[in-house]
């Protein structure tokens, strides 16, 4: 047998078809054995080549397309960077849990699924952005401008102190990315805009009158008729989402008030040992109201220049020191210092350390009314008068006493609060499992909730942020204690979760009282409804003042109705104005439901705005929402356009 199976495939037949079967393996049984990887991606963008629009994504076709990934690191990146500026925006509101949804995930993918569709397109269409461009953008950002002018030390400063630190050329390669791929999208936005017919059409619409008549449906008696056990059983089965306990839990806490710490005793060397070390908060430093004339040098000035100045200073200086001189009149006439120059030279009152050093040192040795000059400062020469000194004053212990102690209290309590608070946690996490092994060991009582579900509850199950913790799945499911949960300054609890309900159905005899109140409820609003189409009817038949008289019902008039009318509610207003106008001479009748009332109302005429009332600032303001209206909407779509232009595949595994 095995000389015939010798025979069958030693011929050519048998040679050229183990050929045809080795190309196959060659190529894709040995380009799978070497590609082995891990896909990481998040999200793939995959654009086949511009020349072959419908080739198949396969190997080694795939070489020639265009693919771009996102990784799930990216996207991590960005969703906790998200996740920060959330918690910072809603504050206690924040739900870290409702964020951590499915939605929310996509949404940040979705956008940065957006980005690098616009780079991708961008590279295709060969959009460059120039240097010039990058700098005017930058050159443009207000935190790097002084005075409205860009300041290149401000600008490298700041993206020194980023965290992590930025160097200049990174930013402006952040920028230049930025401007890539959002090119053509802005400039999409940028140009749209509205006709005149456009805004003449919408001012037509805010300013329009209608003339309308109303009733106001009176109240239909309460449904006392009997519901059957058939009425109740459908009705249950209908609405069984209604009808559902809440999930609930039950806590035990100990809470850390250092308010309720006892107050500690504050011994009376300890606060005269804290006044000596705070003497310079009690104190107030002297003061002097000086003046000055300035003859200001240049930095580059020459030496003959410098003479000059000099020479002038000193001839001030001796008019300024003649008696009955006028040091104001003089430096408002001579003095190079603009901003004292106009009020005669007065800088006010000054303390040591806000004044050039020579300057100072000058000021603070003289005696009120002396002038002294000139004094050389990097500014130039200075002639200097000091109009008066206020010396500094010293509050004794005795003054201030009280205030120590108390800020010692208060220091000895904050001391006292985090040494507990400490030890508590510590206790706590050698057995997470129960707080009352610490709570014994350290004095704490083991405080206990009733049951309360996600809507809260009495006491600290109040807490927006006890709530989160309460429900959170590591809690729920471990049993453990949690991480101490700030209430407010030296207040703190740490919480654990002893019971847990979750969210079930009610049995019908539980809420059949309930399932009756909705069932006859239901009825009521039926009847509401009934009466009010009943009433429509005759009205389109007879018009609503013949039909509101035969019903003995009273009709109200309201003529000249605008949409931003606040009567006969904002939500009536809004109805009318959703109505269609009146044709033909006849009024459009029709109802609306407000909090369980209806209103049977008839349109009996609507006229437009008059457009002359309409300034041309209120003009220009109307044109700029409209065309920023129609920017977005140009923007989104394309966009949207050129995301279908591509294959996307998003691992919702890996988000």
């Amino acid at each position: 047998m095995l000389q015939k199976l010798r025979d069958k495939t030693s011929g050519w037949i048998a040679t050229a078809i183990l050929g045809l079967l080795i190309i196959p393996f060659a190529f894709f049984g040995m380009e799978s054995y070497l590609s082995q990887r891990v896909d990481t991606y998040a999200a793939r963008i995959a654009q086949p080549p511009s020349w072959w629009a419908s080739a198949p994504e396969v190997w080694p076709l795939t070489y020639l397309w265009n693919t771009k990934e996102i990784a799930s690191s990216e996207f991590r990146q960005r969703f906790e960077i998200a996740r920060m500026r959330a918690r910072e925006e809603q504050g206690d509101k924040f739900d870290a849990k409702a964020f951590e949804s499915v939605e929310n995930k996509r949404k940040i993918l979705d956008d940065m699924i957006d980005e690098q569709v616009m780079r991708m397109a961008a590279e295709r269409d060969g959009i460059v952005i120039s240097d010039g461009e990058v700098r005017s953008q930058i050159q443009q950002i207000p935190d790097f401008q002084v005075d409205g002018k860009f300041d290149a030390d401000r600008y490298q400063l700041l993206l020194a102190s980023q965290s992590p630190p930025q160097t200049p050329r990174e930013f402006e390669q952040k920028v230049r990315d930025n401007l890539h791929y959002g090119l053509v999208p802005s400039r999409l936005s940028q140009s749209a805009f509205a006709t005149d017919r456009e805004v003449d059409r919408i001012l037509r619409l805010l300013s329009e009158q209608r003339d309308v008549s109303f009733v106001t449906m009176p109240p239909v008696p309460a449904d006392g008729a009997p519901v059957s056990a058939a009425d109740i059983g459908s009705w249950y089965k209908a609405h069984a989402s209604t009808y559902r306990r809440p999930e609930t839990v039950r806590l035990e806490y100990v809470e850390v008030d250092g308010s309720a710490l006892p107050a500690p005793v504050i011994d009376e060397a300890l606060l005269r040992k804290r006044y000596q070390e705070q003497s310079a908060k009690y104190s107030t430093a002297e003061q002097r109201s000086v003046s000055h004339i300035l003859v200001q040098v240049a930095a580059g000035a020459s030496a003959a220049d410098k003479q000059a100045a000099e020479a002038r200073a000193n001839k001030l200086a001796a008019e300024a020191r003649a008696p009955g001189a006028d040091f104001a009149a003089l430096a408002k006439a001579n003095s190079d210092d603009a901003g004292s120059r106009d009020k005669g030279g007065d800088l006010g009152l000054m303390t040591k350390g806000g004044l050039p050093g020579p300057f100072e040192d000058a000021a603070f040795a003289m005696q009120a009314g002396e002038v002294r000059g000139p004094v050389k400062s990097d500014f130039g020469w200075h002639i200097i008068k000091v109009n008066e000194i206020r010396a500094g004053n010293q509050q004794p212990f005795e003054a201030v006493r009280a205030q120590l102690e108390t800020e010692l209290q208060q220091t000895e309590r904050d001391r006292a609060y985090n040494e507990l608070s400490g030890k508590l946690v510590d206790a706590v996490y050698k057995n997470p499992t129960s707080l009352e092994p610490a709570a014994r060991a350290l004095g704490l009582a083991v405080q206990t909730t009733p049951a309360f579900s996600r809507a809260g509850g009495p006491g600290i199950a109040s807490d927006q942020k006890v709530l989160r913790a309460a429900f959170s799945d590591s809690l729920i499911q471990d049993g453990t204690a949690s991480d101490p949960i700030e209430q407010g300054p030296n207040r703190s609890v740490i919480i654990r979760v002893v019971d847990h309900e979750p969210e079930a159905p009610l049995p019908l005899a539980t809420v059949s009282d309930a399932v009756v109140a909705a069932i006859r409820a239901d009825r009521q609003r039926k009847a509401a409804d009934a009466a009010a189409s009943a009433l429509v009817k005759a009205a389109k038949a007879k018009g609503l003042a013949a039909a509101a008289a035969d019903a003995k019902l009273v009709m109200a008039e309201a003529n000249g109705i605008l949409r931003r009318s606040p009567t006969p509610s904002p939500q009536a207003v809004e109805a009318f104005f959703n109505a269609p106008r009146p044709q033909d001479n006849l009024a459009t009748v029709d109802k609306v439901e407000l909090g369980g009332q209806y209103i049977v109302f008839a349109i009996r005429a609507a006229r437009d705005g008059d457009l002359t009332k309409a300034t041309a600032e209120e003009r220009k303001q109307l044109r700029d929402q409209l065309s920023q209206v129609a920017g977005g909407d140009a923007q989104q779509a394309y966009v949207k356009s050129a995301r279908a232009k591509y294959q996307i595949k998003v691992a919702e595994d890996r988000l």
